[in-house]
């Protein structure tokens, strides 16, 4: 049953190298327009995923912290205006 394991494994490995491969020789073929448009979209959807990924640690609870730290933090008079008032 190991080896069977084993055998999926990899054979899920190569299917996503070999797909990863595929997508990095397309991009490599890219016009420089073309490659403008992917990097900026890639960009748009890497800034999504990270909203995403905040949003959810800020309604599970996971940052809290960091407002249990700023309140101590300004109960100490650690905590100034940024930026700073001209």
């Amino acid at each position: 049953m190991c080896r069977r394991a084993a055998q999926l494994y990899y054979s899920r490995y190569n299917m996503l190298m070999s797909r990863v491969e595929e997508i990095e020789r397309a991009i490599q073929e890219l016009s420089q327009d073309e490659f403008a448009q992917i990097a900026q979209r890639f960009h748009a959807l890497e800034q999504e995923r990270w909203d995403a990924e905040l949003d959810r640690d800020a309604s599970s609870g996971k940052l809290d912290f960091l407002i249990a730290e700023a309140r101590e933090d300004r109960k100490q008079g650690r905590l100034r205006d940024w930026p700073e008032p001209e």
